[in-house]
């Protein structure tokens, strides 16, 4: 047997104590322990500990640490199973260690992947203008299971989606004034698919955008355009050869035939 001959804090961290024992040549440093271990086994000056108590001190003690590790890792935001199993190997804890601390993350609610996706999807719908099903997607990569994912991601609404779709959209309408309406329809399309919301929303959206579709912003467009295309070859062609080389830059950029004949006449001599 072993006896305590004095406790210490240590200087760099106040919730761990440095445990001193009574030897021949006086008192010397064996162990360290969190506070928390401290006060489980009642640790104090001039009790007696047994080797396999010493040993049994120090294992728990790097299972605390490594707890320790985990609750740090939380601090910053939540996480799911996933997320916190790979940073504990990442971090080189001991295997045999994490299915404990996993288990006692999650009875003390500190782990918890249907509450991590619910924050997670009213996270999204709050600061982004990702849709649903690249949320989804993102929760999944997460190593939320797709049950969860498919579950929580209910909560974004048809009308939640067609909201931040239109907004997006008529966002995106107002900075690619330079492209022919066709176009800008085509790329808002993709990114609408991109962003992850449903095929019914997209429909609904680039109606309601072809509805309020402004010819006389497309018109600035095609001039714009048109200028181009006639400055550049311009300096090769002339007449019919020039007029085609126009129509058919105009027409790859999605604009109408109408307003393509309109410039050529317009702009364009014989």
């Amino acid at each position: 047997m072993e006896k305590i001959s004095r406790i210490t804090t240590q200087k760099k961290n106040k919730q761990r104590y440095n445990i001193f024992l009574t030897h021949e040549k006086g008192d010397q440093y064996s162990f360290s322990v969190d506070e928390a271990i401290l006060i489980e086994y009642r640790l104090h000056k001039g009790m007696e500990l047994s080797k396999d108590l010493i040993e049994n001190l120090k294992e728990n003690d790097n299972f605390y640490k490594s707890y320790s590790l985990a609750i740090n890792y939380l601090s910053y935001r939540m996480r799911t199973k996933k997320e916190m199993y790979d940073y504990l190997l990442e971090k080189e804890v001991d295997e045999n260690y994490i299915p404990d601390i996993m288990d006692k993350l999650v009875e003390e609610s500190l782990l918890n992947d249907e509450q991590f996706a619910e924050l997670f999807v009213n996270t999204r719908i709050s600061t982004s203008s990702k849709g649903p099903q690249l949320v989804k997607r993102e929760l999944i990569e997460k190593g939320v299971s797709t049950r969860i994912a498919e579950e929580t991601i209910k909560k974004y609404t048809y009308e939640i989606q067609y909201e931040k779709a239109m907004k997006w959209a008529e966002k995106r309408l107002r900075t690619t004034k330079k492209d022919s309406l066709q176009k800008q329809y085509q790329k808002m399309q993709a990114t609408l698919m991109q962003k992850g919301f449903t095929y019914d929303v997209i429909s609904d959206v680039m109606e309601e955008v072809k509805n309020n579709q402004d010819t006389d912003k497309e018109w600035d467009a095609l001039m714009y355009h048109g200028g181009k295309l006639l400055r550049r070859h311009g300096r090769k062609f002339t007449g019919f050869e020039l007029q085609q080389k126009i129509k058919e830059g105009l027409y790859r950029q999605g604009f109408p035939f109408e307003q393509i004949n309109k410039f050529i006449d317009e702009q364009v001599k014989e």
